[in-house]
């Protein structure tokens, strides 16, 4: 396997934050710098996908001080409620976002096909995005995510801050064209982000 499609459901959905994890340097609103990857070429795809399971916001980031997105794929509720962003990078360019997602130098490779070769999720390690998802294929090519590898119920939930939220509303503008009104009943459904958030807040943090 030579390419692989990362399907960010996160601030990643905004190109411009997740292009700070290729190229390097420091997004709008964080407080962290990214080394980059080691191969600095644009993503050679970018697709919109909606995601079968549920969005939800936990953990305290010290790059963003609050919450951050999470997937919880085993909440099936019908139709995929989980906005997504696909890019088609290289294995190698993967294994560096992936690195970095765990604040780790990147250099180490993932064998992403030999992971996920007998199942749709495998381990990386106990970190908050080193739990591996396949949710489907694009082109040919295995789309791949990662998350935590506790669920909702067990989450530590936590209201993301607005910078973060921004990000992710600039995404869904870009990725799949949602109005203003669209972003905030997203965001509003997804645990984490009420009670702290209104939609008048809210409106006002990712217009």
């Amino acid at each position: 396997m030579e390419q692989v499609w990362y399907a960010a459901y996160g601030s990643n959905l905004s190109r411009d934050r997740f292009s700070h994890y290729l190229f390097g340097g420091r997004p709008s609103g964080a407080s962290r710098t990214y080394p980059g990857a080691r191969d600095r070429t644009p993503p050679t795809g970018d697709h919109p996908l909606l995601l079968p399971g549920r969005l939800y916001f936990a953990w305290e980031s010290p790059t963003w001080t609050g919450g951050v997105a999470f997937y919880d794929p085993t909440v099936r509720d019908g139709a995929p409620t989980v906005a997504a962003r696909a890019y088609l990078l290289t294995v190698q360019q993967f294994s560096d976002v992936a690195a970095q997602e765990m604040h780790r130098p990147p250099g180490d490779e993932v064998d992403v096909a030999g992971l996920l070769a007998h199942a749709p999720v495998a381990t990386l390690g106990p970190g908050r995005y080193e739990t591996l998802h396949q949710v489907g294929e694009l082109e040919g090519v295995p789309v791949v995510t990662f998350s935590a590898p506790w669920t909702i119920e067990t989450a530590p939930l936590n209201a993301p801050s607005a910078a973060y939220l921004r990000r992710i509303a600039d995404g869904l503008r870009e990725a799949h064209g949602w109005s203003a009104e669209q972003i905030c009943d997203y965001l509003l459904d997804c645990p984490g982000v009420r009670p702290t958030w209104s939609r008048a807040s809210l409106a006002g943090a990712t217009d």
